[in-house]
């Protein structure tokens, strides 16, 4: 388990945790909340011994391996996958200890190497990073492109999945959804969910965090509090906590008052003397509970706009894209829609479908390749873009932005109105010059919407306006959208935010833009169905290409992975050379090697047999105690856990063993 006991960690001058203690528990899915500043990033630090605490002190077992996301942005020509291999702790270390039994040719040490790279799974190895990289929305050739070809955001998916590739017992993930869209946020919900490990969140998506994690920790006035429960109960728990305190610390100032008042009264009387004494001992003894104080709460509105032109937007056969040096590259064509007056759309999309790439477009940053897009008399846009940075200045502050912007849009605005203004905005001080490129990610995202406001727009163009907001400022964001009186074209991995705005849904897929009928829940079974449909054309590829029957298990392990693991199936199940049937010493040679190939592919089959035997009569053994109703409550609840644990053990190894049958089958058929 986790404990911190008693723990003080300042940084500078602030003090992050003040005599602060939690204990968690192995296997526990934990949401680490708090505003932004909190020092939530900090405590992952004080977990990994990039710090120390002051005071106090951190357990965690020595033998746990802890895997997190690195922060830097790597830059190696290193091919993707391999890359991404790198994460996996354990591969390496045996792959390194084979190294060094060949170098040193110890026979021993060779034999034990390769007994490791079979523990560290060395044989899927390779697929298992690269189902990970498409399921963060990688494509293609793309899995084994260099590292240092992808922006900076897929880079951090880069990171994400390495992060992910390490046997990790303790799991720390600082905002992974940020560089994610939908799609690849579904994939790792569900990826997240059956992690067997001890994993913390820090997360600002409220689904997300209800989705997977059990217990929330809220960081708040640096202390630690633990709530059983996802992100929705800590809410409800917290309110009803903060209503208790409240009322605790006011009957308690009541009750000081009247001691208070005796005292005053009796203090200088001699026959009252001692009672008052007494009550000035108790008042003194007395625990002083603190009010409930609460960070103030950010809002913000839209202002209304000047005209509402209906429709705004019309879209006659239009093409959206970019320019190349080999000419113009198309990715969505053919839009033809209509934008009205009032309406929310939601744009949904696998990435690279293109939805960024419409938004621009209509924002009018890029040029329409093809069609023609008619704009409503009067038509103001208002555009949040992803990489905020591509509508502000990194030298320039705050209310130098808002100067030039109310240059255009508003030229009587004084400079104290643009100060006061800024300052709604959480911009005060010395903050309205501090230049843009020193801000947080979260000061950027206000900014930008500090700007869209002054706009007073009709329409709204919100690419992932969300990625660097805390909860409380998306949930302003929210509220704002929906007084908004124009329109709304928004484009978020964010389905809280989608769910209270959008009343209709644009799909962009395949290259098209149509309407998708049906909401939130209706997607995400529609990506279902797709992955499915995919696997099923997936599985049909592998077993026309290796010629197996379909009921095969190398078909059925062919499912698992996607189209570059297929291609390394088709490749491992290829004829091989024919040898003479005459020919007896070429023969018992070939036949010697394929026996080598498959030894350590039979040998851990066996291994899994024998533990598969094991778990099922661990299994009878605890349905037996749990149906003879003997067991204590507490035992009870233990019997089903490790029931369920049984259950989870017994499919995973049933499908390694599934993967390598397969593989035999594949070497076989060669052979």
């Amino acid at each position: 388990m986790i404990t911190l006991r008693n723990i003080t960690l300042r940084r500078g001058t602030k003090i992050v945790l003040d005599d602060a203690s939690v204990t968690l528990q192995p296997g526990e899915k934990v949401g680490l909340v708090g505003r932004n500043g909190a020092g939530k990033s900090s405590l992952f630090a004080l977990l990994t011994d990039r710090l120390q605490s002051d005071k106090g002190e951190v357990e965690i077992p020595r033998q746990w391996a802890v895997g997190e996301v690195a922060q830097n942005m790597p830059e190696t020509e290193m091919p993707a996958t391999d890359y991404v291999l790198e994460g996996d702790t354990r591969l390496m270390a045996a792959r390194k200890a084979l190294e060094e039994a060949e170098a040193a040719e110890d026979g021993h040490a060779m034999a034990d190497a390769h007994g490791l790279l079979m523990d560290a799974g060395a044989f899927d190895a390779r697929p298992r990073a690269q189902a990970l990289l498409m399921g963060l929305g990688f494509k293609g050739a793309q899995v084994d492109a260099p590292v240092n070809s992808f922006s900076g955001g897929w880079r951090m998916r880069l990171q994400l999945a390495r992060a992910l590739m390490c046997p990790a017992d303790l799991m720390l993930l600082d905002e992974p959804t940020n560089h994610l869209d939908l799609d690849a946020l579904v994939w790792l919900e569900a990826w997240l969910q059956r992690y067997d490990g001890t994993l913390i969140i820090i997360s600002h998506d409220r689904e997300f965090l209800d989705a997977i994690t059990k217990v929330t920790l809220h960081l708040d006035e640096a202390k630690l509090m633990r709530y059983g429960g996802n992100y929705t109960a800590f809410e409800a728990m917290r309110a009803e906590r903060m209503v208790l305190q409240q009322a605790a610390f006011e009957k308690q100032q009541d009750r000081m008052q009247h001691l208070q008042k005796f005292i005053d009264r009796f203090k200088a009387k001699a026959s009252k003397a001692k009672q008052a004494q007494s009550r000035v001992k108790a008042l003194e003894r007395m625990e002083r509970l603190a009010p409930v104080l609460t960070a103030s709460d950010f809002s913000f509105e839209f202002r209304e706009p000047i005209s509402l032109p209906n429709p705004m937007l019309m879209f006659d056969e239009v093409a959206c894209g970019y320019a190349t040096p080999e000419g113009d590259k198309i990715i969505v064509r053919g839009i033809d829609r209509s934008v009205l007056a009032g309406q929310r759309i939601g744009i949904l999309g696998a990435n690279g479908q293109g939805k960024s790439t419409v938004v621009k477009t209509v924002a009018r940053m890029q040029r329409a390749m093809g069609g023609k897009i008619t704009e409503g008399k009067g038509l103001s846009i208002g555009y949040f873009a992803q990489q905020e940075m591509d509508v502000l200045r990194p030298d320039e502050g705050p209310l130098s932005h808002m100067v030039r912007l109310a240059k255009e849009v508003s030229p009587g605005a004084r400079e104290q109105e643009l100060r006061d203004f800024l300052g709604q905005f959480r911009f005060v001080g010395d903050m309205v010059n501090q230049a843009v490129g020193s801000l947080s990610g979260g000061e950027k995202a206000r900014l930008v919407l500090a700007m869209l406001v002054w706009q007073r727009p009709n329409l709204l163009l919100l690419d992932e306006p969300t990625n660097h907001l805390d909860l409380q400022t998306r949930e302003a964001l929210s509220m704002a959208l929906n007084e908004f009186e124009g329109t709304v074209m928004l484009v978020s991995h964010d389905r809280a935010l989608l769910r209270e705005v959008c009343d209709e849904f644009w799909l962009v897929t395949d290259g098209k833009v149509g309407p998708f009928d049906g909401d939130l829940d209706d997607y995400q079974k529609w990506l279902l169905d797709q992955s499915k449909e995919a696997a099923k054309q997936a599985k049909e590829a592998a077993r026309q290409a290796a010629k197996l029957p379909a009921t095969s298990s190398a078909a059925v392990a062919a499912t698992a992975v996607a189209e570059p693991v297929l291609a390394a199936v088709v490749e491992a199940s290829a004829p091989a050379p024919v040898f003479k049937r005459e020919d007896r010493k070429a023969s018992g040679q070939a036949r010697q090697r394929l026996a080598e190939q498959t030894k350590p592919l039979r040998r851990e089959m066996e291994q899994i047999d024998a533990t598969l035997n094991k778990l099922a009569d661990e299994r009878t053994a605890v349905e037996g105690e749990l149906a003879s109703g003997s067991a204590a409550a507490a035992r009870i609840a233990e019997l089903g856990k490790r029931l369920k644990a049984i259950h989870d053990e017994l499919e995973s190894a049933e499908l390694r063993w599934l993967e390598l049958s397969a593989q035999v089958d594949a070497i076989q058929a060669g052979a």
